[in-house]
């Protein structure tokens, strides 16, 4: 198989499951697969459930997709009055006929008792579960290798050298460690508060594995940029017991631990003691690694309703340790957020004319996740507008070059339409009423405070913010 061409075939149950829909077949055109979506090529006029017949039957399609959730599940088995013109709807008889190899499951929601939603023609057949973030990453994996036909688990050939003990690895050595926090905090265990920080401590530590060392041999944006390439998996790994954690514990219960694995970051910012000579993108690699998890953090919080717990991390001071600056001390979480300097080189002397690399960067590489890049881009808003209510330093929000595919509020300020919503996010960005709010619009029209401007554009706060409607119901 070239280029294998799927359909998706799904209800449209809610705008979030579309828009959840959407961003599916984004990611699987990003790896390479040809996607048939109504939303791109149901033509105006063409009645839907033809449509969904003749690319079901189309011998050029190599797999269909069926995005099954309580909507779908009972659509297909006809408890709702049948197939309606609003869903393109699998039907018993057309999976029989056209031969159950065909189709891929895909579970995107589950019950109150944790069993998937499935059309009862399929349920004896095995499926793929995208419906939890913790699991998104690796799930998403079997998804490709099933559309590819490859087999999900290759053995390998005998006698040949582990990939982590490659000298080119990343690996950080903490996959066995990641394996018991997550079978403790899945199960429950009583030790999974030390679990968990036995595993930060030693990420952290291991981070030094990383350490770059620029040469005049090769150019030193290209030895940041392989470094950053090379993290990679272990972001992933990373953010995979982030999600975990926020799925199954309070926030009380791991929320200390986070602070301090961040704080531990910090200490990668510049030279280790007694270090000689040094440059100043040195450490370029770090800064991206600590803001890239910071941000993803931040984001799964948010998409938990971690409120509280991402306000601790917002409001936590992080100690710097004296270095080889000469300086110690706190700062606020805007620490995370450092000029990178080798990325704008790289984008000059490439002459890449990206308006943000490192924001282009960090949407590259936000694939396959579980976490929808606009949760990326709702968390960087909020700790730009944060920092501008504490007056502390300054968050730039790279992120926000992609602001055009928002014409509206993000999600949480949306919900805060509602007086109870806006009560529980108002931490968020450390305000006690909306008159807070006005006030920041105020000195951002006055330019008292400074607003970002991305390719000449100047963030426009107020309906990201969705300041008219806040409040406006109960």
């Amino acid at each position: 198989m070239s280029i294998p061409k799927i359909f998706i075939s799904y209800s449209w149950s809610s705008p979030t499951h579309q828009e959840w829909v959407i961003q599916l077949a984004s990611e699987l055109i990003e790896s390479g697969v040809q996607v048939i979506l109504d939303k791109w090529d149901l033509k105006v006029g063409q009645e839907s459930i033809a449509f969904m017949e003749q690319m079901v039957t189309d011998p050029s399609i190599d797999k269909v997709i069926i995005i099954s959730d309580r909507i779908y599940a009972n659509k297909a088995d006809g408890r709702l009055g049948g197939v309606g013109t609003e869903t393109q709807i699998i039907s018993k008889q057309i999976y029989e006929q056209i031969g159950e190899e065909r189709f891929i499951a895909i579970i995107s929601e589950k019950d109150e008792t944790g069993k998937p939603y499935l059309p009862t023609f399929y349920n004896s057949r095995v499926y793929i579960d995208l419906s939890q973030v913790d699991s998104y990453s690796e799930n998403f994996e079997a998804l490709i290798r099933c559309i590819y036909g490859q087999p999900q688990f290759i053995k390998p050939p005998l006698g040949k050298k582990p990939e982590f003990l490659n000298d080119s690895s990343i690996s950080l050595g903490t996959s066995a460690a990641q394996k018991r926090v997550l079978s403790a905090i899945r199960e429950a265990k009583p030790h999974v508060s030390g679990a968990l920080s036995d595993y930060l401590i030693a990420y952290s530590e291991n981070l030094e594995k990383l350490r770059v060392a620029i040469t005049d041999n090769k150019l030193a944006d290209d030895i940041i940029a392989e470094s950053i390439n090379l993290f990679l998996p272990a972001r992933n790994e990373f953010i995979q017991v982030i999600s975990t954690a926020s799925q199954y514990l309070k926030y009380e219960d791991f929320i200390f631990q986070i602070h301090s694995f961040f704080e531990s970051l910090i200490n990668y910012f510049s030279p280790p003691p007694g270090t000689g000579r040094y440059t100043e993108w040195d450490f370029d690699n770090y800064k991206f690694f600590a803001h890239e998890l910071f941000l993803y953090t931040i984001a799964i919080l948010i998409r938990k309703e971690h409120f509280l717990g991402a306000n601790e991390l917002l409001t936590k001071q992080y100690y710097i340790q004296n270095n080889n600056y000469g300086r110690s001390g706190t700062e606020s979480y805007t620490v995370f957020c450092q000029q990178i300097k080798s990325i704008e080189h790289r984008n000059q002397r490439l002459g890449l004319n990206k308006v943000d690399l490192h924001a282009t960067i960090l949407h590259e590489r936000s694939t396959g996740t579980g976490v929808n890049f606009s949760d990326i881009m709702q968390a960087d808003f909020i700790l730009f507008i944060r920092s501008q209510v504490d007056s502390d330093n300054y968050w730039w929000p790279s992120t926000l070059v992609y602001k055009n595919r928002f014409h509206s509020a993000f999600e949480v300020f949306s919900r805060a339409s509602s007086s109870q919503y806006f009560n529980k996010i108002k931490h968020l960005i450390n305000v006690k009423s909306k008159s807070d709010i006005k006030t920041l619009l105020d000195e951002f029209s006055s330019g008292q405070k400074r607003l970002p401007t991305f390719d000449y554009s100047k963030l426009n706060p107020s309906p990201l913010l969705n300041y008219e409607e806040l409040e406006t119901r109960l």
